[in-house]
């Protein structure tokens, strides 16, 4: 097919900002399917792009320089250069696009705080030029629901892990909340992380009934296939939130050193399903990367298993409404 415009979206890390970027990025192709969007992003997330005609991965590598990024993409020979992610070394890319006549158009991160992520790129989409995509802001508002079980046992996957440690419950409260789960009967539980996390979970999946271990097992593309098969979600604050939300799963997310109003919670994820407590010291991190300054995470301490099962089950099995005569 021919285009009328090539734009390239620059994405390079982190998986769970990329994952932000997923629907926003399918609902503006299918309002302009005659613009290519040419996506740069990590190779491991292609999976999360696929079966969209006119988005075209674009895998890229770590630690590339502006000059050794600008080499492997302007051969894509784009009209255009949608920078969502505007760090050094890609603000380094722009200038060159720039140098060569190509236009580029950089997400606003310091004027806009808080601002949530999906909506500063839907913001640089727009600044592009495209057609505005009808009635995302009420789409972003109709929050994910459990799917129809029709009488089978609710899958629910957990992802216990994050890249930092202001984000990561205490190992012994998610444990004793997989406890919760297998004792209660009802559940199937999946338990999802990386290779090297396969230590930790491998033996609570031996440990506790009706749970499983995907860690380190499948491909990126199988885990996304059973994510999809989920009823229920419970995260961190990391990048399983946002794979979840692209699958259309409902997340209970737990918070500790950062905070949902800083920009980074899940795509059509309920504000009320998600987990935290209202300490004078949080948020301290917008990353969870700084120490915590009182020695041991108390805002993540502070959430007990049996808060987390209390909300699953609020959520899976909803008591119905009671009215008053």
């Amino acid at each position: 097919m021919n285009y009328r415009q090539r734009i390239l979206v620059i994405r390079l890390s982190a998986l769970g900002d990329v994952a932000i970027l997923e629907p926003v990025l399918r609902l503006r192709a299918a309002r302009c399917p005659d613009v290519l969007f040419l996506l740069a992003a990590p190779p491991r997330l292609e999976p999360l792009f696929r079966g969209v005609e006119n988005i075209q991965f674009v895998p890229t590598q770590k630690r590339q320089s502006p000059r050794q990024l600008y080499a492997a993409l302007a051969p894509l020979h784009p009209d255009l250069v949608a920078d969502m992610h505007h760090v050094n070394r890609v603000i380094g890319l722009d200038w060159l696009f720039r140098l060569h006549g190509v236009p580029v158009r950089a997400i606003r991160k310091r004027r806009q705080p808080g601002r949530p992520s999906w909506l500063r790129y839907n913001d640089v989409l727009d600044r592009c030029g495209l057609p505005q995509v009808d009635g995302i802001h009420a789409l972003a508002s109709s929050y994910w629901s459990p799917k129809e079980r029709d009488g089978r046992r609710p899958a629910i996957g957990l992802a216990p892990f994050a890249q930092h440690q202001g984000k990561i419950w205490p190992l012994e409260q998610t444990e004793r909340l997989i406890q919760l789960l297998s004792a209660d009967g009802r559940y199937s539980l999946y338990l999802f992380g990386s290779k090297e996390e396969a230590a930790t979970l491998d033996p609570w999946a031996a440990r506790y009934p009706h749970t499983a271990s995907l860690a380190g097992k499948v491909g990126f593309d199988q885990e996304l296939k059973q994510i999809a098969q989920l009823d229920l979600m419970v995260s961190m604050d990391s990048a399983n939130m946002h794979f979840a939300s692209c699958m259309g799963v409902p997340v209970v997310s737990l918070w500790g050193a950062t905070h949902p109003c800083r920009g980074f919670y899940g795509w059509r994820q309920n504000p009320d399903w998600a987990v935290q407590h209202p300490l004078d010291c949080r948020p301290c991190s917008k990353y969870g990367n700084k120490p915590c300054r009182l020695g041991d995470y108390p805002c993540l301490r502070a959430i007990a298993p049996e808060e987390v099962l209390d909300k699953i089950e609020s959520i899976l099995f909803p008591q119905p409404a009671h009215i008053s005569e």
